[in-house]
């Protein structure tokens, strides 16, 4: 029997080896699985690249990461914000690793590893710095730049509801770039808000299949 839902998440999160790379949901703290983020701490793998749309906002979640010296490079499109404070520190003492990304090229990225594609053609960046040392190309009298896909080990998403089988749904904005994640890691482990029994779901707001989720573990189980 199928059952990807979890009581314990710590064997996982102690076999997540230094040196992963991680990709985690979220805009800001729209759509972040902080208590998946924090518990990892714990375990404290070292020399973790991070793939996130931002450089987290507030003190929780991704930015207890940084401040526990867990992350080595920072793979993003928003490095700064009003509330993001603690990453700008450790970049400018040399700290932490940035390859700044702009967001349609992250999500194009992401959904290329998704899909299986070696690489994807974008006009965006073209002529700026972010495009230096990188393929271009003329197709139909456009620039564009060549982009590689961006994988992951792991990707630790938010949603809201899952059964058994690990699909799930999405609330509003929460859903952000958790499917397009679990499409482009090796694992994917999704913090939800509630479990329901098969056939609860309805199959029409399923956005995120469970054959692209590992593991399955509620809020209120993550210690």
């Amino acid at each position: 029997m199928i059952n990807k839902i979890i009581n314990d998440i710590e064997p996982i999160l102690k076999s997540i080896p230094d040196g992963s790379t991680i990709m985690t949901s979220g805009f800001g703290t729209t759509g972040q699985p902080e208590a998946l983020l924090e518990a990892l701490i714990d375990f404290a793998p070292k020399e973790l690249t991070i793939i996130n749309n931002n450089a987290s906002s507030g003190p929780n979640g991704l930015t207890q990461l940084f401040t526990a010296g867990l992350v080595k490079k920072l793979i993003c499109s928003y490095p700064k914000s009003i509330s993001s404070t603690v990453f700008p520190d450790l970049y400018r003492a040399g700290k932490i690793e940035l390859e700044l990304v702009p967001q349609g090229n992250l999500a194009c990225r992401i959904q290329a590893a998704g899909a299986g594609l070696g690489a994807v053609f974008t006009p965006t960046g073209y002529g700026t710095k972010i495009a230096e040392g990188k393929e271009t190309r003329i197709i139909n009298g456009k620039n564009y730049v060549l982009e590689y896909p961006l994988e992951a080990d792991y990707a630790f998403i938010y949603a809201d509801k899952a059964d058994r089988w690990g699909n799930l749904t999405y609330r509003k904005a929460a859903r952000n770039f958790g499917p397009i994640m679990a499409k482009a890691a090796k694992t994917t482990i999704a913090q939800v808000n509630q479990t329901v029994e098969l056939g609860d779901l309805d199959p029409e707001c399923i956005i995120t299949p469970g054959i692209f989720v590992q593991h399955v573990v509620r809020l209120g189980d993550i210690k």
